[in-house]
């Protein structure tokens, strides 16, 4: 179960895997050049990110600060934000979604996978459109300080003013502050300008422009959670802060709250900017794509980049070139906007035009950075999107070794662009597969947060994720516990998934594959058949995958019950075959036929071109010929010659007919074409013959020694011929010496064994006691001569003469045996 949800996740991930998972096209929001491209009034830059589907990805942090370089900031400051979409591959592969899904670019780390299985990544640059909104440039500071001046005489202001200081130390006057406000805002001092501007307050509390500038100063220096509490501070004043606290909401993630604020707003540029950015991170690419749409009629600068990027995105790849021409731009015209035009290529799958405008992409962009002065490191962080987008092409081509070696080169430089380094590590886990498990592991243990201790993303990383990204990281990494055999972390992220991702499947489908690890198929049937209840309108996934357990599990009746559930494919051939199969299994014969025969029906009624139904009547006649039924079989045939007139529903019917009606067989008999060969064949005739004579020279066996040898003759079938075993390392063709066939005996009782005589002297007589010795010697003469015979019988390389006849000398040997 594991290696199968692995698989529609992520080897998918080719292209989704076309994980069975292939990893799809994925759009990254990149910040705009603002200084490059002359933007002329200063703007709150929002970023962005895109949506990734089934696979693994990862995006740049969130940007460090609000204002474009207009305001002082150098172009290499502006954050870009990138992410990456993991679409399943065409293949459905097993194992790590693209981790993407796919290869994750994943993916399949989607993503992959896909499909990661197959995961694999692409992403878009997207510029980061900015609303207007910083109230103290030039110009308005001038004419700020003079109509202060003007009011400072007229009226006082109605807030309570604070205390006054001594008459030693008069406060500065208000044209000197905002003269001082002024400077520091040129000269990009957010934490000064909000310390002059909390003095304006003191002696001004009323001052709309200063809490105006107080709340746009700490949004610029990043301090959100401040620049919230002076907005619901300035609830009193006729200010209206919707747009900003939209602006800090979404910088804290909470997209949904940023967009309620957003609804009370007048619908301007602005507005649309970052709406359509609060979208696409939530994933509603459709209605991203529809306001940039509207964007490019109002001639926003370099709209066209997120535009292309948002039509990706939403799978209107197709409406890319179009849009381009229609606004007279080139593809090249920039490096952002020929690479996101190379992601709706490889939507697309023309991976070879895609790889050239990648090339020209990087060319573009060496040459436009390397022009703003920005060092080669700087560039390399720039630009290794890019490098991520091409090893992922070379992955769709199969070429592995490279893509590999792009993924571990841009892993080990270790480049301050996380989200480019988290997809370089998604994908490479998903080209791996379920290799190096481990080294996978530790890999996604970079993006995690340090101080949690179980795996919890990073907040850099789950602030510029989408959520679609954050669940494929999930996923993979619980597909990676799956194959590291590590059942308590698994068990342990599995349960925390519903909580993060409500609405999605795939933490259920996880659940599950945990589950029939620990040998609980049916909890795990019980939990995907409530989630397919709860969420009709996303049960298909979890019917199939219960299905898929419930037949593993031995139990055909649930899983045929899962798959009739599915009206998308109830009826389809396929899907019919598999469930008259398991209820045939079952015993269930009238339930397998009653599918067969609303099958028919429904394609009956279906007008379709490519129309299933007589494939289906021709193997509904077949199994219930099959079952008995000849009736039903016969009327099925019938209506099958009067619809198609194929010959194989008239030979069908034929014998099916016959047992029945033979009158009615013959005349559909008539129809079949004769055989070319057999005119000058009369049947009859050979009917009455009576076989071939038999040969009287062949002798006639009994019926016992017939039954007999039928048997001998079906045990020498049933004898299995086993293939002769040999030593490891035999070689067949230099076999060598035989081997001797007494290796394995003592080698006291092999045929050339010839004792050692060590004491010649043994039969030497001294001494008076001869007889004593003659007795000895004669025992050991004996015994010699029955080793001689043993020895003569037991081998032809033996000695030919007797010892018997002609005794000899006993040696040492001989004598300590007749001892015995």
């Amino acid at each position: 179960m594991a290696n199968s949800i692995m698989a529609c996740l992520v080897h998918g991930n080719k292209r989704e895997s076309k994980f069975p998972f292939q990893a799809g096209s994925v759009p990254t929001f990149l910040s705009a050049k603002l200084k490059s491209r002359k933007i002329p009034q200063p703007q709150p830059p929002l970023d962005s990110a895109a949506a990734a589907i089934a696979a693994v990805a990862a995006t740049r942090p969130p940007p460090s600060n609000l204002w474009p370089t207009s305001l002082g900031r150098s172009r290499h400051e502006e954050t870009r934000s990138r992410l990456i979409m993991l679409k399943s591959h065409r293949q459905r592969r097993s194992t790590i979604q693209s981790l993407g899904r796919g290869p994750i670019m994943y993916g399949s780390m989607g993503s992959g996978g896909r499909e990661t299985q197959r995961a694999v990544v692409f992403f878009f640059f997207f510029i980061d459109e900015s609303p207007t909104g910083f109230p103290c440039n030039g110009r308005l500071t001038c004419e700020r300080v003079h109509f202060l001046s003007r009011r400072s005489k007229k009226m006082a202001p109605k807030a309570k003013p604070k205390p006054s200081p001594s008459p030693s130390q008069p406060p500065p006057p208000l044209e000197d502050l905002f003269t001082s406000l002024s400077k520091h805002i040129q000269r990009s001092e957010f934490k000064q300008a909000v310390r002059v501007a909390d003095q304006v307050l003191g002696i001004a509390p009323g001052d709309e422009d200063a809490i105006r500038c107080k709340v746009v100063a700490l949004i610029k220096s990043d301090s959100i959670e401040d620049a919230l509490s002076a907005i619901q501070s300035a609830k009193n004043f006729p200010v209206d802060f919707s747009f900003y606290k939209a602006y800090c909401l979404y910088r804290q993630n909470k997209l949904d709250d940023a967009l309620d604020c957003l609804k009370s707003q007048e619908r301007s540029t602005s507005t649309m900017l970052l709406e359509s950015q609060i979208l696409y991170r939530l994933g509603k690419m459709d209605a991203c794509a529809d306001i940039y749409q509207n964007l490019l009629k109002s001639k926003v600068e370099s709209s066209e980049i997120n535009a292309v990027a948002s039509l990706v995105a939403a799978g209107r790849a197709s409406e890319v070139q179009g849009t381009l021409d229609s606004l007279r731009v080139k593809a090249t015209s920039s490096f952002e906007l020929a690479y996101n035009t190379a992601c709706s290529l490889i939507e697309r799958e023309k991976y070879s035009d895609a790889e050239q405008l990648l090339l020209s992409a990087r060319r573009i962009g060496q040459e436009t950075l390397l022009d703003e002065n920005l060092e080669p490191d700087e560039v390399e962080i720039e630009l290794a999107p890019i490098a991520v987008q091409l090893a992922y092409v070379q992955q769709l081509f199969g070429r592995t070794q490279e893509a590999n070696k792009a993924y571990t080169g841009i892993i080990q430089r270790n480049l301050a662009d996380e989200s480019s380094l988290a997809i370089a590590v998604n994908n490479l886990i998903s080209l791996k597969g379920s290799k190096d498990v481990n080294d996978g592991l530790r890999k996604l243990d970079r993006l995690k947060d340090k101080d949690a201790q179980s795996f919890k993303l990073s907040r850099t990383v789950d602030l510029k994720l989408l959520r679609k990204q954050r669940e494929a990281i999930y996923t993979n990494r619980v597909l990676l516990l799956l194959h590291a055999n590590k059942m308590d972390q698994a068990r342990e992220l599995v349960a925390a998934l519903p909580d993060m991702f409500p609405d999605s499947v795939m933490p259920v489908l996880l659940q599950a594959a945990v589950l029939v690890r620990e040998n609980k198929a049916g909890k795990a049937e019980e939990l995907l058949g409530q989630f397919a209840e709860k969420f009709p309108d996303k049960s298909k996934v979890a019917l199939l995958a219960r299905a898929q357990v419930a037949a593993a599990a031995g139990h055909p009746l649930v899983a045929a019950e899962s798959l009739s559930k599915i009206p998308e494919i109830q009826h389809m051939p396929g899907t019919v075959s598999t469930i008259v199969a398991l209820k045939e299994r079952a015993g269930d014969i009238d339930g397998a036929s009653a599918v067969l025969d609303s099958a028919i029906k429904w394609w009956s009624d279906a007008m379709t071109e490519d129309n299933k139904i007589g494939l289906l009547m021709q193997e509904a006649a077949s199994f219930k010929v099959r079952h008995g039924r000849q009736e039903e079989a016969a009327r099925l045939f019938e209506e099958l010659v009067k619809s198609h007139g194929s010959v194989e529903a008239i030979v069908g019917l034929v014998t099916t007919v016959a047992r029945v009606d033979i009158e009615k067989a013959e005349a559909y008999a008539k129809k079949l074409k004769p055989l070319p060969g057999l005119k000058g064949v009369d049947v009859n005739s050979l009917e009455k013959t009576s076989g071939a004579k038999q040969d009287e020279s062949y002798p006639r066996v009994g019926m016992g020694e017939v039954h007999e040898e039928s048997k001998s003759k079906e045990k020498a079938k049933k004898k299995r011929k086993r293939k002769p075993r040999y030593p490891k390392g035999f070689d067949l063709a230099n076999p060598g010496p035989p081997p001797d066939p007494e290796r394995w005996l003592p080698k006291r009782e092999r045929s050339s064994y010839r004792p050692k005589r060590k004491d010649k002297r043994a039969a030497q007589v001294r001494g008076s006691q001869g007889a004593v010795v003659r007795d000895k010697q004669e025992a050991g003469t004996n015994s010699s001569a029955s080793n001689s015979k043993l020895s003569q019988a037991g081998s032809s390389k033996g000695p030919q003469s007797s010892t018997a006849e002609q005794p000899k000398p006993p040696s040492k040997s001989s004598r300590k045996k007749s001892r015995n």
